[in-house]
């Protein structure tokens, strides 16, 4: 009975063990990618996993974005032949939280998850029947970390331009800024906003302004919760400072595990302004706002 166990749990161990051996798993992909695991070259798909002893190949005008098995995330752009192995050795030595918001980000968009929304995404309804509708979340999710909020809307039943209010609690206009395009920056650091708490956001057509928005809210966090988030953001930080594509993309999951979705939002948006031609940025983009009901 005893020898029975102990075969049994090491083979379970055994089995952990194998499918943790992993080097990469794909985040993002673009192109007519491949890798070779054994003798045979087969398309690279969206969360699948690299092993140390496999090979890729990244075909011309191709992109593909990495993350390592400690969280560290890595990119390549250049067409050519890449060892596995290689590629590891150009991560930094060391484990990383990060690894919490890239299972997320696969677990949030894996082919499971996409099916569930797709077959819910025409129950997705927040009464909201404006003609220009915010890419943003209802109250209850409005806070937001940072100082800088990309406001965008679905614009294509109300042509442009567009005029964007902003108000304070009171209803007190306190900025209005006309735009062609379907998205405005906000800066909140703006002496014209840094001493309200609260911002109420509208967007209407300049040629008939009845073609108006709902009214959205965006509430600075509380000292106590940015602190908060200050210190798990530092945590991982270091490894996703630099200005590219998947790093927004990872520090997108980051903001949405902590409810903050217009930071999320502004992450997405500057991801995809990064690597416009990454189709994996918009579909988890359009997916993050139908999985909060933030687009119907």
């Amino acid at each position: 009975m005893k020898t029975s166990l102990l075969t049994f749990l090491m083979a379970f161990l055994t089995s952990i063990a194998s499918a943790q051996e992993y080097a990469f798993k794909v985040l993002a992909n673009k192109g007519a990618n491949e890798v070779k695991s054994g003798n045979d070259w087969v398309p690279i798909k969206t969360g699948a996993s690299l092993k140390n002893d496999d090979e890729v190949k990244l075909s011309a005008n191709s992109y593909m974005g990495l993350v390592h098995a400690t969280g560290k995330p890595l990119e390549l752009k250049q067409p050519g032949n890449y060892k596995v192995s290689d590629l590891a050795t150009q991560i930094k030595t060391g484990t990383s939280v990060l690894t919490k918001y890239t299972d997320f980000i696969l677990s949030s968009n894996s082919a499971e998850a996409k099916k569930n929304r797709l077959s819910a995404t025409g129950a997705v309804d927040r009464g909201d029947n404006a003609a220009i509708q915010l890419m943003l979340p209802q109250n209850q999710h409005s806070g937001i970390y940072n100082n800088v909020a990309i406001i965008s809307w679905l614009g294509s039943k109300v042509p442009g331009p567009y005029v964007v209010t902003i108000r304070n609690m009171f209803d007190d206009e306190l900025a209005q800024m006309e735009t062609p395009e379907t998205s405005y920056q906000i800066d909140l650091a703006d002496p014209k906003f840094s001493k309200e708490n609260a911002l109420l956001i509208e967007v209407k057509s300049k040629s008939d302004p009845k073609q108006v928005s709902k009214q959205h809210l965006i509430k600075r966090l509380a000292p106590a919760e940015k602190e908060n988030v200050k210190k798990s953001l530092n945590e991982i930080i270091g490894e996703v400072g630099e200005q590219t594509a998947l790093n927004k993309f990872i520090l997108a999951g980051f903001y949405e595990e902590n409810n903050l979705f217009i930071d999320a939002i502004s992450a997405y948006e500057e991801a995809i302004k990064l690597a416009p031609d990454v189709t994996t940025y918009k579909e988890a983009y359009d997916d993050f706002l139908i999985r909060h009901g933030i687009k119907k």
